[in-house]
């Protein structure tokens, strides 16, 4: 029933949209690559690259995938050049693994999977993503502004992860994303445009959330399908608050400033997208979360959820007495109780007599030299190093050595002072080591120092860290040594050396994340490094 609706519903796509295979050629029903590939429906056309969207069954594996079939001329150079450009970027893209990017299987070319017969230029194999395309998505209303933020922070995750590797997605095109059955975007049809660059990603995340918050699609070569953003006289483009007065400010300014490149406050990396959006999402659930309790902030920002207190000076100058007279019955009895014990201990006159207690004679150790008196042990008298004031690290960096770190961006908010501010890592769906053997921060120092203890405020309950000693900023796992371990648990957890440890870059490796309901996720507010004296 399932199969037969989305075949309807694809159906209806295609005659929407118009798109049309040059030639005729492609059609459902027809193979390309050798026969191998039985092509079921098309889900769009990017016509900037002459690249149609297919969803195919796979012959030989029994599978479908999705197909991006470059179509043209094999005799034009320029455009037999432009298909190759984008094949090497499909293939350098086959070792990138993110949910938020469906995975390439295989790239084919002219003489190598294809023939000039079939009138394609390449092919790009990759697993086909089950749920739904955005065109579908926003046909009928455009998304809340709260799960149209979550939506895209995600497809930035993933972004920024390809961009520090290097790799450019491609993903400014509406047609090319679908939206997965546990509701996150993903990237369906990967094939860049031979001059993709970094910004046209960047750019495309904002088009994204335009097209979210109003329906409508704010980059150059969109699809008939979806209405183009309109412009203000001026040329600037119209906000979605303007055109979707619910949308909120914050996310509508966002979308603005990320697609466009003239004027202040542009936001042109991924990595400052992830943190404003991250931002803005957070606030739209505060405001969600007032509006549903009813209850309205005071004139600081403070937000009471049970009875606002009442301001009453008299009521506050009795509370400030009482509190008073039981501080002061409370030292009195404290010393009350220090005069008995002190008596108790103390000789007493009448108690007769000192009593001498006979020391033995012959086996009695003669007293020890100066010489053998040993010399006093630095800090305090349990034997811990006496600690100095804290020492702030020169930089903050996540530490992955399996591949790339976990929100890059915010790592600097463990050594910014304010423990409000926090670095989490990804959210995964398996426990270290299934995954990979972990993720950490790792941070140097100007000079090296002699550490004696670190202390990590706002950690996820439950998460198991380690503090490693590196001698590099990227060093490998396995040259790295473990000085301590810690449980964090609380609103602070720390890690007291047992020695102090000489060092100038030192990692704090988590090698458990917590468990929150079959995910797995950790975050920390900030780091603490205390020397010791």
């Amino acid at each position: 029933m399932g199969e037969k609706r989305e075949r309807g519903v694809d159906e209806k796509r295609s005659e929407h949209v118009g798109v049309r295979a040059r030639g005729g050629s492609l059609a459902p029903g027809s193979v390309v690559g050798d026969g191998r590939y039985r092509l079921l429906a098309q889900f769009g056309i990017d016509e900037r690259a002459g690249a149609h969207l297919w969803r195919a069954r796979d012959g030989q594996l029994r599978r479908d995938v999705a197909l991006t079939l470059l179509v043209g001329d094999p005799a034009d150079a320029e455009s037999a050049r432009m298909a190759r450009r984008t094949l090497e970027r499909a293939a350098h893209a086959a070792k990138f693994t993110h949910e938020g990017v469906a995975r390439v299987l295989d790239v084919l070319s002219l003489g190598n999977g294809i023939t000039s017969s079939e009138g394609l230029l390449g092919v790009v194999v990759t697993e086909w993503t089950k749920g739904t395309d955005l065109i579908d998505l926003v046909a009928e209303h455009p998304v809340a502004p709260l799960t149209a933020a979550r939506m895209v922070q995600k497809l930035a995750g993933a972004v920024e992860r390809a961009h520090h590797a290097g790799l450019v997605l491609g993903l400014d095109h509406p047609q090319r994303l679908r939206l997965t059955t546990d509701g996150t975007l993903r990237l369906a049809f990967p094939g860049p445009l031979p001059d993709a660059t970094l910004r046209d990603d960047v750019k495309a995340i904002g088009a994204v959330l335009y097209l979210l918050l109003t329906g409508r699609w704010a980059l150059p070569g969109g699809p008939a399908a979806i209405p183009a953003a309109p412009h203000a006289p001026n040329g600037r483009l119209v906000p979605p608050r303007a055109l979707v007065p619910s949308v909120p400010a914050e996310l509508s300014s966002l979308a603005v400033r990320t697609i466009e490149d003239g004027g202040h406050g542009g936001i042109r990396t991924s990595a400052a997208i992830l943190q404003a959006l991250e931002l803005a999402a957070e606030a739209e659930e505060r405001t969600q979360l007032i509006n549903a309790s009813g209850v309205k902030p005071d004139d600081d920002g403070t937000i009471w959820t049970t009875k606002k207190p009442v301001k009453d000076k008299a009521r506050r100058r009795k509370l400030a007495l009482g509190v008073t007279v039981l501080v002061v019955a409370a030292v009195a009895i404290l010393a009350w109780l220090g005069m008995l014990a002190i008596s108790f201990f103390q000789d007493s006159p009448t108690a007769g007599p000192p009593i001498n207690v006979a020391q033995p004679t012959s086996t009695a150790a003669p007293p020890p030299t100066s010489s053998e008196v040993p010399p006093p042990t630095s800090g305090s008298p349990s034997g811990q190093a006496q600690l100095g004031a804290p020492v702030k690290p020169a930089s903050a960096s996540v530490y992955n050595p399996d591949g790339d770190g976990d929100n890059t961006s915010r790592a600097k908010n463990l050594i910014d002072g304010d423990p409000g501010t926090t670095w989490r890592t990804d959210q995964y769906r398996q426990q270290f080591p299934t995954i990979k053997q972990g993720v950490g921060i790792i941070v140097n120092f100007d000079n090296p120092i002699n550490l004696g203890k670190v202390t990590i405020d706002g950690g996820s309950a439950g998460t198991v860290v380690e503090l490693r000693a590196a001698d590099s900023k990227e060093p490998p796992l396995s040259s790295t040594r473990v000085l301590g371990t810690a449980t964090l648990n609380g609103p602070t957890t720390d890690i007291t050396l047992p020695q102090p440890q000489q060092g100038e870059y030192f990692v704090l490796w988590i090698s458990q994340l917590t468990n929150s309901s079959g995910k797995y996720q950790s975050q920390m507010g900030e780091l603490t490094f205390l020397p010791a004296q």
